[in-house]
């Protein structure tokens, strides 16, 4: 099977490129999500979206907000709310990991990425800080500085 689909285990469904200009990332969790039938079938089709997506903990769990699943294209009379919260799945050790470094360093929970694992939905979400403006164009600035040297050393 030479140029197949990447192998059944970590295969990608949608990514947040946008987070990874707006926040610098420190840790990264894997968490399940409980999704409806028509949601995951949805997923199946590609039709998710992070842009825009955080994390919440509220009372002890933590939720998605903001995942935009569109609706299933063969769907009956079975539908689901595109925008409502999600649950995400994750250790205890790990929700009380993330209430520490969330409540005490005022950091947010940004879903990085959305994956098929062995058959099961995960989300990979990341601890992260906001970047200011001038974080943003240092980061724009360093990456046309190694552009143009790579452009450089490819030239000779």
């Amino acid at each position: 099977m030479a140029g197949a689909d990447p192998p059944r285990g970590d295969r990608p469904i949608a990514e947040n490129r946008k987070a990874r200009h707006d926040y610098t990332f420190f840790d990264t969790f894997e968490a399940g999500v409980a999704l409806l039938g028509t949601e995951v079938k949805a997923i199946r089709e590609g039709r998710v979206n992070l842009r825009d997506s955080f994390g919440r903990i509220e009372q002890g769990e933590v939720f998605l907000h903001n995942v935009h699943i569109s609706p299933y294209s063969h769907r009956g009379y079975a539908d689901h709310e595109p925008m409502r919260r999600r649950k995400l799945l994750l250790h205890k050790r790990e929700i009380r990991k993330l209430i520490g470094k969330v409540v005490e360093r005022g950091m947010t929970l940004v879903p990085v990425r959305m994956y098929f694992k062995r058959g099961r939905v995960k989300v990979a979400v990341s601890l992260a800080k906001g970047k200011r403006v001038h974080d943003k164009r240092e980061t724009l600035r360093r990456r046309e500085a190694d552009r143009e040297a790579r452009a450089a050393i490819k030239r000779l």
